[in-house]
């Protein structure tokens, strides 16, 4: 990567890291006709916008957790470790969605409230609804609440002249939606411009701080949503729109110019009064990992980036499984043409997706650590998904490979919604794609995750 080392990184830029929940790529930077995000489009016409970026699990593991422990091959690990530990309250070691108690919202409580006014006139606890702000608790909610608190710390950088590295977390769009299916999917876009009202400000008040100048911005998702495709309304698959997020980096003096103290990088956006944004700088298509966030932010910081992790990891304090993406962060156009054709690509993406059996059950999306019996590894490339369920031991962490429950292969250029899969005809000698190096996960008996 000396090359890549030589042209983006910066000595001294703050970092200002924007995680939204359940997001999926419905943005209109993203190619979505439907969503109305004007001010996440302006942030990524200044950005490098990954167009294939995938999570490793489908579930409320913060990227974070994933990336320092995950173990080196897609095994068994990450996914029961941070299960068995994560929960809304924790403060350690896989808290789910925030660091501390005390970093959230005081009116986070009003998730669980009856807030919500019926038909009846009575306040219901139907966590989706329209709501009037001023009759909330406090006249807020947590996403505006978390928006101020993040731009009051800004306004005190600006101050103190400090270098700073801001985490700002959206409970939007994660909604457990409660309205009749027709309307969920306009729910969900609803809340989406919702955010990027809030992403807006947050955005505009780095302006006014004048620290968009120095300041690297990443904008993404814990993993993506399930709008009725193949039937599901949630996420708890390993399917592309449960693991595929939208991934941004904005870099000061690399994806963008610099701009002069004062100048407007990023002015609020009404989302009903603005078209989305267009002419990104750049839009990598080979297949990444939010795994890769850390090592990613580390280099770009001019920090060392943390050494890849052992197998197995479970003892080991601080590494990464990922891999900085600063490869394709270009300079220039020309240098990008001069330099794409060097790049170190990343050809595949993982995820896996843990379930108590083969049958569906009631706790078959959210099955306790106890309770996994059936483990499926994912394989995304630009051609295929492959997916294999083998037999798992909750007790050690481990994956028996002869144990065989089923698979999954999708072609994507043909078949991009995944609907049909062709997995038992691949074994019974359906030709695959020339680009789908897949073969070795389709052949029984032997250590398919190792190949893999």
């Amino acid at each position: 990567l000396a090359e890549a080392v030589q042209r983006p990184v910066r000595e001294g830029l703050n970092v200002l890291f924007v995680v939204a929940d359940d997001l999926r790529p419905a943005l209109g930077s993203y190619g979505d006709p439907l969503v109305r995000s004007p001010n996440i489009d302006q942030l990524a016409s200044r950005s490098v916008v990954f167009q294939n970026a995938f999570a490793q699990a489908a579930d409320q593991i913060p990227p974070g957790c994933m990336t320092s422990t995950r173990t080196g091959e897609p095994t068994q690990e990450t996914t029961p470790r941070c299960r068995s530990t994560s929960r809304r309250t924790a403060t350690s070691p896989c808290p789910s969605g925030r660091f501390s108690t005390q970093a959230s919202p005081q009116t986070t409580v009003t998730i669980i409230r009856t807030v919500c006014k019926g038909k009846d006139g009575k306040l219901h606890a139907n966590l989706i609804c329209p709501v009037n702000v001023a009759e909330m608790p406090e006249a807020t909610l947590p996403d505006i609440q978390s928006t101020e608190e993040a731009i009051r710390l800004l306004k005190s950088m600006q101050r103190i002249k400090r270098k700073f590295f801001l985490a700002v977390g959206y409970h939007k769009p994660h909604i457990p939606f409660r309205y009749p299916r027709r309307k969920i999917r306009q729910s969900y876009f609803a809340s989406v411009s919702y955010v990027d009202t809030l992403v807006g400000k947050l955005l505009n008040a780095l302006d006014e701080a004048e620290l968009s100048h120095n300041t690297v911005v990443v904008f993404t998702a814990d993993h993506g949503w399930s709008l009725g495709e193949h039937g599901e309304w949630a996420k708890y698959s390993n399917f592309d729109v449960a693991t595929r997020v939208p991934l941004m980096f904005y870099v000061p003096g690399v994806t963008s110019p610099i701009s002069d103290p004062g100048q407007k990088f990023f002015p609020f956006l009404d989302p009903f009064a603005q078209d989305s944004c267009s002419g990104l700088p750049g839009k990598p298509k080979e297949m990444v990992e939010l795994v890769s966030l850390f090592p990613t932010l580390a280099e770009l910081v001019g920090l060392a980036v943390p050494p890849a992790c052992p197998q197995p990891s479970f003892h080991v304090p601080l590494c990464s499984e990922g891999k900085s993406l600063v490869q394709y962060f270009p300079s220039s156009s020309r240098e990008q043409e001069n330099h794409g054709s060097k790049r170190k690509e990343t050809p595949v993406a993982f995820s896996q997706y843990p379930r108590p059996g083969d049958i569906p059950a009631p706790n078959s999306d959210l099955p306790l650590l106890q309770d996994i019996r059936v483990m499926g590894y994912s394989i995304r490339t630009d051609d295929c998904r492959c997916t294999v369920w083998f037999g798992f031991n909750p007790n050690n962490f481990t994956v028996d490979v002869k144990d065989i429950h089923g698979g999954e292969l999708y072609f994507e250029k043909s078949d991009p919604n995944e609907d049909h899969n062709r997995y038992n005809e691949a074994l019974h000698g359906f030709p695959l794609p020339k680009h789908c190096p897949l073969v070795d996960c389709l052949k029984l008996g032997i250590n398919s995750v190792n190949l893999c």
